[in-house]
């Protein structure tokens, strides 16, 4: 059996556990390429005008695929940690890609909840189950997806360079090279090093909530928020950039607590969809590092 693994969205943090799971299982892996101009115009064409372009992007990885497996998972991320959750569209994306792209073929789309181990390996093993009934090949493939997930290490921490910045956002639009225009590389070629939150541990991520009236909704707006608030008042970046999809609900609600908890602090905004001219980019980067230059050398 070939199962179509669409390259967007948390694939790119999630891409050893899903690889190594369903490859144990026995089945063919057929991913889509890495996010070019085709995938996009793909999506554009399938997807809302109202979606945000990490949901347009999926839509064309999954057009691109429909064709060339005989399943494909379409990931129902529900929940993340207990009493939080991620963006609704995730929530509703199996309905929003079977209603938008035409002749799909079988999608798994078992709803994920992976706030304690019993949970996940419940949801995990009910999706196994679409490539094999056998009880134990699932169970360790189980296991050595865990272990391929563990032993993986995500994230970007520049080192040898003068100044810093904190890459802040939704995983998916940081290591999206093709989305964020190689933000990484053009920051690199004006002088400035990146560092992402997966350096960070998490209890000090956490511990930074507390300056908050209560603990945020959704688990990508306490990440952002704790990971910004640390590096800052700990003085371990010169800046902060923050890349955001046009017309994120939920961006807009982070960015504000961040700016107000960081006044004074060196912080970019970053606007993604479809329309973005890479020229303009680069010159709000170049402006910004200007700024980062005077400022601390």
């Amino acid at each position: 059996m070939k199962i179509g693994i669409p390259k967007g969205l948390l694939y790119c943090k999630y891409h050893p556990f899903i690889n190594t799971f369903f490859s144990e299982l026995g089945a063919d892996i057929v991913t889509s390429p890495e996010s070019n101009k085709d995938i996009l115009n793909l999506g554009v064409k399938y997807s809302v005008d109202e979606a945000c372009l990490p949901i347009k992007i999926f839509h064309g990885h999954v057009a691109y695929l429909k064709n060339k497996c005989d399943i494909m998972l379409i990931p129902r991320i529900m929940c993340l940690n207990k009493k939080e959750y991620i963006c609704p569209k995730f929530c509703g994306l199996p309905e929003m890609i079977l209603n938008d792209v035409p002749n799909m073929p079988k999608c798994i789309t078992y709803p994920i909840y992976a706030f304690s181990h019993s949970y996940f390996k419940i949801c995990i093993f009910k999706m196994g189950t679409y490539i094999t009934k056998n009880y134990f090949k699932i169970q360790e493939a189980y296991k050595k997806a865990i272990e391929a997930q563990i032993k993986y290490k995500n994230g970007i921490k520049d080192t040898g360079f003068k100044l810093n910045v904190a890459l802040v956002g939704h995983p998916y639009n940081i290591y999206d090279k093709f989305a964020n225009m190689n933000l990484v590389k053009k920051l690199n070629g004006l002088g400035i090093g990146v560092v992402t939150e997966d350096f960070i541990q998490k209890d000090k991520i956490n511990s930074q909530i507390k300056s908050l009236f209560k603990k945020p909704f959704w688990t990508f707006t306490r990440n952002s928020y704790g990971f910004s608030r640390y590096v800052a008042l700990n003085k371990k970046v010169n800046g902060i950039i923050y890349i955001s999809s046009f017309a994120c609900g939920i961006d807009s609600v982070t960015i504000e607590l961040i700016k107000n908890q960081l006044a004074y602090f060196p912080f970019l905004i970053l606007k993604i969809d479809e329309q973005t001219g890479e020229a303009g980019f680069y010159t709000r980067l170049e402006a910004f590092a200007d700024m980062l230059e005077r400022r601390y050398i």
